[in-house]
C-alpha cells in the first residue's frame, strides 16, 4: 500500500513499508528514477520473506511523489530521504542505487548514528560535477547559462533535462572533496559494462572513503541497472554481510 508523508519543506513524498525486524533497509533510487523499479520491488519481496522491516520511495519530482522533476536539485532529494529516515525508529542499513549512493553518502555524513550499514549500487558521488557539467561542451555550458537548463540522451527514454539549478546546487554536496568517514560495515557493487557509472569511480570512492569495514565488489559484464537474475541476488547478499557484521559488532 502506497502511504504519503508530509515534509518540513511541504513536499509529499510517497513511500511503501514492510514492518519486520531491525535495523530497517531503506532503498534509495536513482536519478529519475522510482519505488517501482526492479531493484526496488525485489528487495520488498525480500523484505517480506525473510522478516527484515523495509521501506521505499519516490522523491520529490519522482514517481508518485508531488512536484515537477525539473525543479529538484540534489539538496531537495537529500531532504526528502532525511525525511524519510525521521519517520524510522531505530537504525537503518542505507541501500542506494547510483544517485541514491550519493544521496546515502551525504545522509551518512550527515547523521552516522542512524546507520547501520551502507549498500551502493553503481554509486554516482558528485556526479552533477564530474559527469554533467564535465562532460558538457562550451556550446552546452552556454546554452545552460542562457535558458537554464539543457537536455541530455538517455538510455532509458525520453531525454534528461539537466538545469541549471542542479548543477549549482549540487556543488554544495559533493563527497568526493572533503573527508569521507564511513563508521559501519560498507558494500559497493559495480558493474564492469557501466556506461553511467564507471569502475573508475567506484575505485575512486573506496580510495577516498575512511571505513573500518569496507567492500568492492566488480561484476563482469553488468551494466549500470544492475538488475538481472545475477545481480539482484547479490544485492540480497550485500545486505545479509551487512547486516551480519552489524549482529557481530553487536555481540561484541
Amino acid at each position: 500500500m502506497v502511504h504519503h508523508l508530509k515534509t518540513a519543506q511541504g513536499r509529499t513524498l510517497a513511500y511503501e513499508r514492510v514492518g519486520g525486524a531491525s535495523p530497517t533497509v531503506v532503498f534509495l533510487g536513482g536519478f529519475k528514477s522510482d519505488m517501482q523499479g526492479s531493484k526496488a520491488t525485489y528487495l520488498e519481496d525480500w523484505a517480506k520473506q525473510s522478516g527484515h522491516a523495509f521501506v521505499r520511495f519516490d522523491y520529490s519530482g519522482h514517481g508518485h511523489s508531488s512536484g515537477a522533476f525539473e525543479d529538484g536539485a540534489i539538496g531537495d532529494w537529500f531532504e526528502d530521504a532525511c525525511a524519510i529516515l525521521d519517520m524510522i525508529k531505530g537504525p537503518v542499513v542505507l541501500v542506494g542505487s547510483s544517485m541514491g549512493g550519493w544521496i546515502s553518502l551525504q545522509i551518512a555524513k550527515a547523521m552516522p548514528a542512524r546507520i547501520a550499514g551502507l549498500v551502493g549500487i553503481a554509486a554516482a558521488p558528485d556526479f552533477t560535477q564530474d559527469g554533467f557539467w564535465a562532460g558538457f561542451d562550451d556550446t552546452q555550458k552556454a546554452e545552460l547559462e542562457a535558458a537554464g537548463k539543457v537536455a541530455l540522451p538517455s538510455d532509458y527514454g525520453e531525454p534528461y533535462i539537466i538545469t541549471k539549478r542542479l548543477i549549482e546546487e549540487g556543488r554544495d554536496r559533493l563527497v568526493l572533496r572533503t573527508p569521507l568517514h564511513l563508521p559501519f560495515p560498507v558494500r559497493f557493487l559495480q558493474g564492469t559494462a557501466d556506461t553511467s557509472v564507471s569502475t573508475k569511480t567506484a575505485l575512486r570512492l573506496m580510495d577516498h572513503a575512511d571505513s573500518p569495514d569496507m567492500r568492492l565488489t566488480l561484476v563482469d559484464g553488468a551494466d549500470h541497472s544492475f538488475s538481472d537474475n545475477v545481480c539482484l541476488p547479490l544485492i540480497v547478499d550485500a545486505i545479509g554481510d551487512v547486516m551480519s557484521r552489524v549482529d557481530v559488532a553487536v555481540a561484541g
